[in-house]
């Protein structure tokens, strides 16, 4: 059968069961291990690790579509953290590219626990990451999991002859602040993000104190931090008034409405999906978190349809049990 489009599916977290669900939702069925579609192929946003109870069978359900060739995969900012995390420091003897401080801890400990007495499978896993692109881009659409950075990407498209995959040299100097390979890495799988004014913090609904906040790259001509914030906690009312500066701009990008259909994850979207502009589409709506895991199908539109997203209700679909 000819070859009819992709579905595109957001941040999983551990979520296998959930994935299943999708899945079948979407017309995959499962095939000598794999699932697979007649006329359809998967592309993942991303962050499949991290969070959930069930990551080690995410993986696997993952990696077996991507190795027959039934999907392909972006690395998020879970993928990447985590392989910091494991990854010794060569210029630091008994050190890791990402230090090992309760907060990093934190953020890694379910995919720690879950792979602690699968040491290979963990070691395969790491070496899996290692090769997942930064970004997709095909005829008609582009796929990265936070922030499509048109300047970065051509620098890196010029520069990194591995790219859209980065090398173990890349990778170690993406640990040094500030350098180029930590801002491709920090912006393509983190997103763009301003410093709040005047030292202000913020605590997150996850219980972290935050100095910045997640900003969008699509809006025209925005004036004020409240024109620019993407994220699940709101700006406190005199930081959404606060004035952009020259310097927030620069930090800013701006994804036309010219250009091809775009697709991301990582922002904890809640509600009913559906684009957050004509050629882009957020598909993370924090399913581990019981919200909601969606896909949207994607048949070459230049102007993305909200009739198109299909998703699980992990709230209504995997009710909680009373304490």
């Amino acid at each position: 059968m000819a070859f009819k489009g992709y579905d595109l599916i957001g941040d999983i977290h551990g979520c296998s069961e959930t994935l299943r669900i999708l899945l079948d939702r979407l017309g995959y069925r499962l095939e000598r291990g794999v699932y697979r579609h007649p006329q359809r192929r998967v592309i993942f946003l991303g962050d499949i690790v991290d969070r959930g109870p069930h990551i080690r069978e995410t993986y696997e359900i993952v990696r077996a579509m991507v190795e027959a060739g039934e999907a392909e995969i972006v690395i998020g900012n879970h993928e990447y953290n985590y392989l910091c995390y494991r990854t010794e420091n060569p210029d630091k003897p008994g050190t890791f590219l990402r230090e090992h401080t309760p907060r990093h801890q934190r953020i890694v400990q379910e995919t720690l626990d879950q792979f602690a007495n699968y040491q290979n499978d963990e070691r395969d896993m790491l070496s899996w990451i290692m090769d997942m692109p930064l970004f997709i881009e095909k005829d008609d659409l582009r796929v990265v999991h936070a922030c499509w950075h048109s300047t970065l990407i051509k620098r890196l498209q010029t520069q990194v002859p591995s790219c859209p995959r980065i090398t173990k040299e890349f990778l170690y100097k993406s640990a040094v602040p500030n350098s180029f390979e930590f801002l491709v890495m920090d912006r393509l799988t983190r997103g763009t993000h301003l410093r709040l004014p005047n030292n202000e913090v913020m605590v997150s609904k996850d219980g972290f104190r935050r100095h910045f906040f997640r900003t969008k790259f699509w809006s025209r001509e925005p004036q004020f931090m409240g024109d620019v914030v993407f994220q699940p906690d709101p700006l406190p009312e005199h930081i959404a008034r606060t004035e952009l500066t020259p310097a927030d701009h620069i930090d800013l990008q701006h994804y036309g409405p010219e250009e091809r259909a775009l697709f991301i994850g990582h922002y904890w979207c809640e509600g009913e999906p559906k684009p957050v502009a004509d050629n882009i589409a957020c598909l993370d709506y924090s399913a581990v978190k019981y919200g909601k895991l969606v896909a949207y199908r994607f048949d070459g539109e230049r102007e993305l349809d909200s009739s198109k997203f299909v998703w699980v209700d992990v709230n209504a679909e995997f009710p909680r049990m009373p304490l």
